[in-house]
């Protein structure tokens, strides 16, 4: 069981109401670390919760309140909250605008649980996290350089790379199976966009060592 301590308070705002109802008991299922101490329609409701701040706001980009979503994102970042955004499509600009608002995150809502929970840790330590389709449409021109990972992808394509099984790299990441086999899926597919082919776990580990996430003296000798 989680320390309380350890524990990230999460909000959710999100004008569609049956969708707040869904995310929450899907994301609380999903992960024993995370609260979802406030679920609100509005922006106002959220600022004037009684929970408000907490650690981590999952932030719906659509919300039809003609407040400038940089606005919000300054405001909560004043209160030291860290901000995912979440949509129902990937317009890179505007995706662009907004993380260099200070968003940690973005997030298309067709994401699996694993993936929201993943989004919401690496945003309550300060890391960023940007859904695999939207970092395929913001990257899409960079073709020929290494395609940016996440710090969670990176570790995942190490352990992997690395000789550990799915089911061990999922142990020591403390993530399930899915969600390790989701961000191999999402490292593949960003090399593939970048013209790198790492389809096998061998094309993998290679690329690994040769973008420095792996250094060859720590490979196990038979492998």
């Amino acid at each position: 069981m989680t320390d309380q301590t350890d524990r990230i308070r999460v909000a959710l705002v999100d004008d569609h109401r049956m969708l707040l109802g869904a995310l929450t008991e899907w994301i609380t299922n999903a992960a024993d670390d995370i609260d979802m101490v406030v679920a609100v329609p509005t922006w106002p409701e959220l600022i004037t919760h009684p929970e408000f701040p907490v650690d981590v706001v999952l932030l719906d980009l659509d919300l039809k309140d003609n407040i400038p979503v940089s606005l919000k994102i300054n405001t909560l970042r004043t209160t030291g909250v860290r901000v995912v955004l979440m949509s129902t499509y990937s317009e890179p600009n505007v995706v662009r605008e907004a993380l260099g608002a200070g968003a940690l995150g973005y997030l298309v809502k067709s994401e699996d649980a694993g993936m929201i929970v993943e989004a919401i840790r690496a945003a309550s330590k300060g890391e960023s996290f940007v859904s695999a389709e939207l970092d395929l449409a913001l990257n899409s021109g960079e073709i020929g350089g290494s395609p940016k990972l996440s710090a969670q992808e990176r570790r995942v394509m190490a352990l992997y790379g690395g000789g550990e099984p799915v089911k061990a790299v999922a142990f020591q990441l403390s993530i399930s199976e899915e969600t390790a086999k989701s961000y191999l899926k999402r490292i593949r597919e960003k090399y593939r966009v970048a013209g790198f082919d790492v389809g096998t776990k061998v094309a993998l580990r290679k690329r690994a060592i040769e973008d420095g996430i792996l250094v060859e003296a720590d490979l196990p000798r038979q492998f």
